[in-house]
């Protein structure tokens, strides 16, 4: 009886050796496991940050960096951006390395204005943007690509968006007409954030409440939809980084009734009086040109006969002129006098 007793004992503390033993070997096989799967293979991938926000006239650098399944690779490659959706959207910039170099050649960049600061080779596509415009606000997307197979290019999907801020400008002002013989006043502004538009000015009750008119991602448009009064009505645009203010004047004439049509017909009658004075002066100046041309031409004429009076004057009765001379002398109309000498 006694010996079963140790014989169980005995059983119990193998058993219970041999479950821990089992255990260790389970936990280390999973730990191994986990180590296996927590240090994943070499893959395409980008890491872009969400935003990058800089003012305008700045300038700013949109980070990209990436990774490939290879693991070296010397063989040429491009470089990419592109604006508004990835794999579609217009280039902005585009460079190419030869093969061994680490100089990526720039074959495009937008207006100038784009210019890559990382180095492919390394594994960095960063671009940065010089002069920063309103308009330049939007997703950029980077692209990497291998020469060889199709598969060795990648972009990014989600892209990097670029915020440019700006202090409110007001970009135009002005009156146009609006039904009944009525004026109406519209200002327009860009900034980033949108400004808020107001306007102010002579006020007849409520008449001088703007009405804010739709607006075109960083512009913003509000009418003033009636001008009751003359005089100057000024639009004011503000955000968080400042403040403009733009002014248009208003006066309208006031005349009595038939005051108009009295000025149109004083017009007509002047306009008519105008040309009356024109043709007159046309015909005394054409008058006197064709005097003088008659008083121009007569003395020639005398002068040629006295010459030739002269001529039979100063030959000697029954001597005639060589016919050669004679000729000469009708065909020139010269004085005989010059040829003579």
């Amino acid at each position: 009886m006694e010996g079963s007793l140790q014989f169980l004992a005995w059983l119990a503390c193998f058993l219970q050796m041999g479950s821990l033993s089992k255990t260790r070997r389970d936990t280390l096989g999973n730990m191994a496991n986990t180590e296996a799967h927590s240090a994943p293979a070499q893959r395409w991938s980008m890491q872009v940050p969400t935003e990058v926000s800089a003012e305008a006239g700045d300038a700013a650098m949109l980070p990209c960096t990436f990774t490939h399944p290879h693991r070296h690779y010397d063989g040429p490659l491009t470089a990419i951006w592109r604006s508004g959706e990835p794999y579609a959207g217009p280039q902005v910039f585009r460079c190419t390395a030869a093969p061994g170099s680490e100089l990526c050649q720039t074959a495009l960049s937008l207006h100038g204005r784009f210019r890559l600061v990382g180095n492919p080779r390394r594994n960095d596509l960063s671009l940065r943007v010089e002069r920063l415009a309103l308009a330049d606000s939007g997703r950029y997307f980077c692209r990497v690509e291998f020469t060889g197979d199709a598969h060795d290019r990648y972009e990014s999907r989600h892209g990097v968006r670029l915020r440019v801020t700006a202090a409110p400008r007001i970009v135009n002002i002005s009156v146009l007409p609006g039904p009944s013989h009525s004026f109406r006043a519209l200002c327009t502004a860009e900034g980033e954030p949108p400004p808020a538009l107001a306007w102010s000015g002579p006020t007849l009750g409520n008449s001088s409440a703007a009405v804010p008119g739709q607006g075109h991602g960083y512009q913003v448009t509000a009418e003033l939809p009636a001008l009751t009064r003359d005089g100057r009505y000024t639009c004011t645009a503000a955000n968080s980084l400042g403040r403009a203010e733009a002014s248009v004047y208003l006066f309208r004439f006031h005349g009595a009734p038939g005051a108009s049509t009295l000025a149109l017909l004083l017009g007509a009658l002047g306009l008519k009086v105008l040309l009356l004075l024109g043709i007159l002066g046309a015909q005394a100046t054409r008058h006197r040109l064709d005097h003088l041309g008659t008083q121009d031409s007569t003395p020639r004429s005398q002068a040629q006969e006295s010459n030739y009076e002269n001529l039979s004057q100063m030959s000697p009765p029954g001597h005639q002129l060589p016919r050669v001379c004679c000729e000469e002398l009708l065909s020139h109309h010269h004085p005989v006098v010059h040829r003579e000498k």
